[in-house]
């Protein structure tokens, strides 16, 4: 049975199609296409730890582009990219704090007794799926190499 973000977002299509919101209609089809799509590929259902890290992948996916569009000067495009963004960040839970991510990195870190940089894998093998769609997984690295540096 899919889980919860999953049907949260199937319903989402339909209020926006009952309300006539082409735009919105079609950022949440590239979402379902998406589900649906890593669904056939890798044979499984969804649960919602796998729709947050895929909601996480469409998210980055959206800021390297955007980014791009900007420096080209494609506004249209850029807007484009910017809407999709907020709508998959509807899916999301609350993004952490520093704060909140300094002491989920200190507790990995406590918890494997990491010193070094080859115990960077087994403090984000911990940390990872604590953070998955509430934090950028660029920064979690960067500031998990900064307590190990």
């Amino acid at each position: 049975m899919a889980d919860a973000i999953y049907q949260q977002v199937s319903a989402e299509v339909k209020t926006a199609m009952k309300a006539r919101d082409k735009d919105r209609v079609a950022a949440l089809r590239l979402i379902m296409a998406e589900f649906k799509r890593v669904e056939v590929d890798e044979r499984i259902e969804l649960d919602d730890e796998r729709v947050l890290q895929i909601l996480d992948k469409m998210t980055k996916q959206r800021k390297d582009s955007h980014q791009q569009y900007v420096d080209a000067g494609r506004d249209d495009l850029a807007d484009k990219e910017a809407l999709e963004m907020s709508i998959i960040s509807e899916f999301l839970p609350a993004q952490l704090s520093d704060d909140e991510l300094e002491k989920i990195i200190d507790a990995a870190v406590a918890e494997v007794g990491a010193s070094a940089m080859q115990d960077m894998g087994k403090v984000m093998g911990i940390v990872k799926p604590q953070v998955q769609g509430r934090a950028d997984m660029g920064a979690v690295s960067g500031l998990v190499k900064a307590k190990l540096g």
